[in-house]
């Protein structure tokens, strides 16, 4: 059998949120090692699940997309990146500072800007000098055999092959006003798709994404499992579609 659910940008942060807690790699580093959320709004979210408590995500925002001419500056990064340590919190350390502790089983997390999901690409967006997060970690977590993911949402797919794009970008060289740099990463996606299966006995399939009056950067997933199982979603999806716009009070 099967159904089908929207989900809005906030909505999909909070279902990748609650996927990421349960999953079991993120369960085993929580029990056995060491856990990082770097900062960023989907992580906001993780944050949120991994404390099993309320949490103001306006403070672990790092670099942000907003229309032209948005006031973002309720937005901001000075909370402390939450890191565990077999199950318990670590004070004092970044989550980049964390990385030369860590090792194979461990798990890093960090939000992406843009996705391939049939190419299995996450980039990120750079306009740090040095490279920001992505900059400072990856060194560290690739000659460490640290798990780098990407929770991130489908309304961020773009076409394309962003290896080629990121190329392109900086072979072209200078640019005419802010221009970002882009860093495409080894690591692996956890989308709406990952979260779903997590969650739930069903096989999740993106069908349509956009819509009008809040929808805008919606996604249409289509769900196939058995018609208990498909209840079971529609009922916990439907507390999770109550998440308000980001930010929002």
């Amino acid at each position: 059998m099967q159904t089908q659910i929207v989900l809005t940008s906030s909505q999909s942060k909070r279902l990748i949120a609650r996927g990421i807690a349960a999953w079991e790699p993120v369960r085993n580093a929580l029990r056995n090692g060491i856990l990082a959320v770097a900062k960023g709004t989907t992580n906001s979210y993780v944050v949120e699940e991994l404390l099993g408590a309320p949490y103001d995500k306006t403070h672990y925002v790092t670099g942000r997309t907003a229309p032209a001419g948005a006031d973002t500056s309720w937005a901001k990064a000075d909370a402390q990146e939450i890191i565990f340590e077999k199950g318990a919190p670590v004070a004092g350390k970044t989550a980049v500072e964390m990385v030369a502790k860590m090792g194979a089983g461990d798990v890093f997390l960090k939000g992406a800007n843009g996705i391939n999901y049939d190419l299995g690409q996450a980039a990120v967006l750079i306009g740090h000098p040095t490279g920001g997060t992505m900059g400072a970690a990856m060194g560290g977590l690739a000659a460490r055999r640290v798990r780098l993911v990407h929770p991130v949402g489908l309304e961020k797919s773009v076409p394309g092959d962003l290896a080629v794009a990121a190329r392109q970008m900086a072979e072209e060289g200078a640019g005419v006003g802010e221009v970002w740099g882009l860093w495409v990463s080894q690591g692996e996606l956890f989308t709406e798709i990952e979260a779903l299966e997590t969650l739930y006995d069903v096989e999740a399939v993106p069908i349509a994404a956009g819509g009008i009056a809040g929808a805008e950067g919606s996604v249409t997933i289509a769900l196939f499992g058995t018609k208990g199982e498909l209840d079971r979603v529609l009922g916990e999806i439907a507390e999770i579609q109550k998440e308000p716009p980001f930010g929002a009070p």
